[in-house]
């Protein structure tokens, strides 16, 4: 007597599945997306045409928290040495009349932190700087980009958020 190595043939079963996967198809397509995700937008830092130092680079990240935090962070290399640097989030992109104004939450509201982002920071002896910045409310759509200010206030690089 020999055995065969495949098995008997058993009958397909069709439609027996297929009612409970479309049910569960069905409910996953009708769940809404879900508000508890954050949102994150990042660019790379460019010099602006206008800057005396075309050697600037580096990256920015805003996250938008599903908790409605805003978290910005800056990583900028090629600046002076030791030197406190102001960035803001601008309202503009950068190709656009140089990123325009500081976005604001509230827009008659005072350009000072927390109604404005502001990852300040001071570069290390070698000219790079890291900053960030937590504001407990979430940027809306119009916080577009970067901008990292010279001491004194000239806007010199920026990143568009994307």
């Amino acid at each position: 007597m020999t055995r065969s190595l495949i098995p008997p043939r058993r009958p397909i079963r069709r439609g027996i599945l297929l009612v409970p996967a479309l049910a569960v198809l069905g409910a996953l397509t009708a769940v809404p997306a879900l508000a508890n995700e954050a949102t994150v937008t990042s660019g790379d830092i460019h010099a602006f045409a206008t800057s005396s130092d075309q050697g600037i680079t580096g990256h920015a990240t805003m996250v938008r928290t599903a908790d409605g935090k805003t978290i910005v962070t800056v990583h900028v290399a090629g600046l002076a040495p030791d030197t406190a640097y102001g960035s803001h989030v601008h309202r503009q992109a950068c190709a656009d009349g140089n990123a325009g104004t500081h976005y604001r939450f509230d827009a008659t509201g005072p350009a000072l932190p927390p109604n404005e982002i502001w990852p300040v920071f001071t570069t290390n002896a070698g000219g790079v700087g890291n900053g960030r910045a937590v504001v407990d409310a979430a940027a809306g759509r119009a916080a577009i980009a970067i901008v990292i200010h010279a001491p004194g206030g000239a806007k010199i690089a920026c990143a568009d958020l994307t």
